[in-house]
């Protein structure tokens, strides 16, 4: 009886110990896999959502490379067929406002060209006749430099009047003129002896270092002309070669000796002034003799070698006008006198 009391104790623990065991496993086991499960769920839902994700990601930024691919391509496009004309419209305005840019730069220096002339020919008529008046009357004073009037209106008249005092002694001479008045052959003398000999001067003079500049030595070249516009005006009216060798030494010489009083006192040095004076004096002097005896002829010898002989001038002829017989007049005044 003892042996299965003991049996059955032995048997008891040896089931307690079996079910202790089963009922660990099953709670170990079953902790174990519910652990599982929901490790197995977790990480299930989120690899798949991540997967998900990834997924969509690409399948975005595919759409969007194909999006930037085809608006490229339309650009490219774009520029293939309209690049050329906005190129060409750019190249057109830059052109223009280059053209508009230095046109505008053209005028605003032109203007400013005026008023950098305009101190040379704002003068008063009064000062005008008094340095005329000047012009004839030398002036003794060499140790101080004699006073030039800087500006150029008179000089300027005094050149046009010189022209236009040279046309009209072609035309009281026996000069034949043809192609109008050859205005241009008197402008281009008058302004050529007029600048070139200033110019010529105002170089001697830089070497013989005399305190002159260019716009005084225009100014006292061109009102020294007074003298010969008064010789040439008188002579050519009056045609005697006694009367104009005294208007030649007398006003000729006295506008000469002002321009050489004036050089003398701005001048240092004998040699230097002798130079300068004698080369002034000389082409003053000989300028109005040419004036008076060969330019007409010169001129005359240049149309002759430029055109031809001598062609005898143009004569007017009068017009042939019929005669109307008296029966026809007498008809007309009977028909009139009729009708009244």
């Amino acid at each position: 009886m003892a042996a299965p009391g003991a049996a059955a104790p032995g048997g008891g623990r040896s089931g307690a110990a079996e079910w202790g065991g089963f009922e660990d496993n099953m709670q170990g086991g079953g902790s174990a896999v519910i652990d599982m499960e929901n490790m197995d769920d977790t990480s299930g839902s989120s690899f798949e959502d991540m997967g998900e994700m990834h997924q969509r990601m690409k399948e975005e930024e595919e759409e969007a490379e194909g999006e930037a691919g085809a608006a490229e391509e339309e650009d490219g496009e774009f520029l293939g067929m309209k690049g050329l004309r906005g190129q060409l419209g750019r190249q057109v305005a830059d052109q223009m406002w280059q053209v508009g840019k230095r046109q505008a730069s053209k005028a605003f220096s032109l203007y400013a060209n005026i008023d950098i002339l305009r101190p040379y020919f704002d003068v008063e008529p009064v000062q005008v006749r008094t340095r005329l008046l000047e012009s004839m009357i030398p002036v003794k004073m060499i140790n101080f430099p004699q006073k030039i009037a800087g500006e150029l209106y008179g000089p300027l008249m005094l050149v046009f009047t010189l022209v236009a005092i040279l046309l009209h002694g072609m035309k009281t001479s026996d000069t034949i003129i043809r192609e109008g008045t050859l205005m241009g052959t008197a402008i281009g003398t008058c302004f050529g002896y007029w600048l070139g000999v200033s110019s010529f001067i105002y170089f001697l003079a830089y070497l013989c270092n005399a305190q002159i500049t260019m716009v005084q030595m225009l100014s006292l070249l061109g009102y020294g002309l007074f003298g010969h516009c008064i010789t040439l005006f008188v002579t050519y009216n009056i045609h005697f070669h006694s009367l104009f060798y005294i208007f030649w030494l007398g006003v000729g010489g006295l506008s000469t000796l002002r321009m050489v009083a004036v050089l003398v006192s701005r001048t240092v040095g004998h040699t230097q002034r002798l130079i300068l004076c004698g080369t002034l004096a000389a082409l003053h002097m000989l300028f109005l003799l040419y004036l008076h005896f060969a330019y007409h002829k010169v001129v005359e010898g240049i149309l002759d070698t430029l055109e031809g002989p001598n062609m005898p001038p143009f004569q007017r002829v009068a017009r042939d006008i019929p005669v109307v017989s008296n029966a026809i007049l007498n008809t007309t005044a009977k028909a009139v006198a009729l009708t009244l």
